[in-house]
């Protein structure tokens, strides 16, 4: 592990675009430049989603400071916002100057259009192999905003074979296309890509040509998209246009802050993206505590089905059922289960005062939301922007509540057995398990944002159903504390 002071890296406190785009802040846009090798004489870079040119600019001042430039450097610029216009043509003549000062040819491109559209004429020519790869360089800060199934970019995407739900992983494809072999790609997007079922399609083919080369994670949500409320990690992506993959990813890390100081360590490129994970998801370890996390974690080889387990959402959407629901219980109604009812590793119920409700009616509408009053694990699928933990786990304890059914709220994940409960000592070490700090630490390697996804707890490793029975059975009507906790794991061997 190495810290150095390379580059402040301040949030990003410029103005959204209407179409999900942000500028991108000059010292950002510095540090995405310098991570390109540019090993070349003739640079053709793509700049997807240019703004004002931040990157396009960063890029040439970057060049033309080099001991070893090129000598001719080309620029295409897509932007599809009038208003942004005339401050990108400025970008463009301050850049020719640039080049021209250092004796370097320049050609910028302004092309006023949409890029996914444009990109995909080439695509289809591509299709047919009839057309070469334009650029060995691509520099982007894409808009991000979610694509409506039925809309005419997802269509367009479609038509390519792209198959995405966020219009930033759709010029990710497209500029990946773009590339010629060996060209590379430096990108700043939110992190939701690195896992869940959404962006799996986007994985598999981003990863089947590109080869991670550097991962670099804004540790505070709030250092780029602030005002997107978006909840997940930003990171900026060098990768390289190739079938091989590298021996190595660099992986570093910085608070966002003007001044803060840069982490980095190096990964093998099989931690990162393990060979066998048919989800491909990307783990991001940020220090060495993590990388003692997922050793120990990936020592389990039980799977949910090994285990004979399965874990669903709840199905209880509120607002959906909302005439249904009861501030507290009556006659005709039965237990609503929502995150406020965890406290210490167990499901108390009632929660009395609560905002939320705390049953709902049972009735013909509502028998399929409904599961029978067993044994079963929840965990949070939502946390505070910055909570401590990431995976919350509570045991609902049949013996504990007087009831024939219950509903399980949507913001919550249960693990089940075939649709019914978990024998207890099972569900006691399950939940401990999940509620460990290894988990926690380990879930964060690939899960960037507040959301915890039924895929992502089905793709964790799991201990064997003898260890987790074991490890319930040191558990009784209180879960001991986190120090605690992880103390039993360890000398449980589990």
């Amino acid at each position: 592990m190495t810290a150095t002071t390379l580059l402040p890296l301040p949030g990003f406190s410029e103005s959204k675009q209407e179409l999900g785009q942000f500028f991108t802040p000059t010292p950002v846009a510095e540090f995405m430049a310098s991570l390109f090798e540019l090993a070349t004489d003739e640079v053709q870079l793509l700049d997807a989603g240019a703004g004002e040119g931040a990157l396009t600019e960063a890029f040439v001042r970057s060049a033309c400071m080099r001991n070893q430039g090129p000598s001719r450097l080309t620029v295409v610029a897509y932007e599809v916002d009038q208003r942004v216009l005339g401050a990108l043509r400025r970008t463009m003549e301050r850049c020719q100057s640039l080049c021209a000062a250092r004796g370097i040819e320049f050609d910028g491109e302004i092309r006023h259009a949409d890029f996914i559209e444009s990109a995909l004429e080439f695509v289809r020519d591509e299709l047919f192999g009839s057309a070469q790869s334009p650029f060995n360089a691509a520099l982007l800060n894409p808009p991000y905003r979610k694509i409506n199934s039925d809309s005419q970019t997802r269509r367009l995407l479609r038509e390519a074979g792209i198959e995405t739900s966020n219009l930033y992983t759709g010029f990710l494809a497209l500029a990946a296309r773009l590339l010629c072999d060996g060209g590379e790609m430096v990108s700043i997007t939110p992190r939701s890509f690195c896992n869940g079922p959404y962006f799996r399609p986007f994985r598999r083919e981003f990863l089947g040509s590109m080869s991670l080369e550097r991962l670099h994670v804004f540790d505070s949500r709030s250092a780029a998209f602030q005002r997107d409320s978006v909840l997940q990690e930003n990171l900026i992506v060098r990768a390289v246009k190739s079938q091989r993959h590298a021996a190595e990813v660099v992986i570093s890390s910085s608070s966002g802050a003007t001044g803060a100081s840069i982490q980095e360590m190096r990964r093998p490129y099989a931690d990162v993206v393990r060979p066998d994970d048919a989800e491909q998801f990307i783990h991001i370890m940020l220090n060495e505590s993590q990388s003692t996390a997922r050793d120990r974690v990936r020592r389990f080889t039980s799977s949910l089905s090994d285990l004979g387990l399965q874990v669903s959402t709840g199905r209880v959407v509120d607002f959906r059922a909302k005439e249904h629901l009861r501030l507290d219980s009556v006659a005709g109604t039965v237990p609503l289960i929502y995150p406020c009812h965890f406290e210490a590793g167990y499901v108390r119920w009632p929660k009395l005062p609560s905002k939320k409700p705390n049953a709902i009616a049972d009735v013909r509408d509502t028998a399929e939301l409904l599961v029978a009053n067993q044994t079963y694990v929840l965990v949070k699928r939502f946390s505070a922007k910055e909570e401590r933990r990431r995976v919350v786990a509570s045991v609902f304890d049949p013996t504990r509540i007087a009831c024939e059914r219950v509903g399980f709220e949507n913001h919550l994940n249960y693990f089940h057995a075939d649709g019914a409960g978990l024998e207890p000592s099972l569900a006691r070490g399950l939940a401990a398990y999940l509620n460990s700090t290894a988990v926690d630490q380990y879930f964060r390697q690939f899960n960037g944002h507040t959301q915890v996804n039924a895929t992502d707890l089905r793709s964790l490793p799991y201990p064997s159903e003898a260890e987790l029975r074991r490890l319930g059975s040191k558990i009784a009507d209180r879960f001991p504390d986190q120090t605690e906790l992880d103390q039993l794991l360890e000398s449980e061997s589990v």
